[in-house]
């Protein structure tokens, strides 16, 4: 097995984050999934796994979870071949139940586009598009 990605994520509830996942892109694995986890694959060496908030905790050593509808925990990047790559992933968000929004960087569209997205449970993604990369 080659170098591989896990971004892990808590979400309230499973079947709303995978379904909002799937719209924005993502492929599920079944293998990788149960009632209370979703293997959602951008690549195959990318993956983002989703877990009900009971599951994820074990992991956590008596940490609590993030609330990231008030704290933002971390800014996960997705890059895009084209533009419009970038701007359908904000678009496909807003459409399931997430948010979107562009912060103004200084930079000409011509030559980096970007949009900051809110997953339903608040977790913040990026799509990205950087020309010549």
């Amino acid at each position: 097995m080659g170098k591989m990605v896990f971004i892990n994520l808590p979400v309230q509830d499973i079947k709303r984050a995978t379904s909002f996942y799937e719209a924005l892109g993502f492929s599920k694995n079944e293998e990788f999934s149960n009632e209370t986890s979703s293997g959602m694959m951008w690549n195959e060496t990318i993956w983002v796994m989703l877990s009900e908030y009971a599951f994820y905790e074990q992991f956590l050593n008596g940490r609590k979870i993030a609330d990231t509808q008030k704290t933002n925990a971390a800014l996960i990047a997705f890059s895009f071949d084209t533009p419009e790559g970038a701007r359908d992933f904000a678009k496909a968000a807003e459409a399931n139940g997430g948010q979107s929004f562009q912060v103004e960087m200084g930079i000409p569209e011509e030559e980096m586009l970007g949009f900051e997205v809110l997953d339903p449970d608040g977790n913040q993604l990026e799509s990205v598009w950087m020309k010549g990369y």
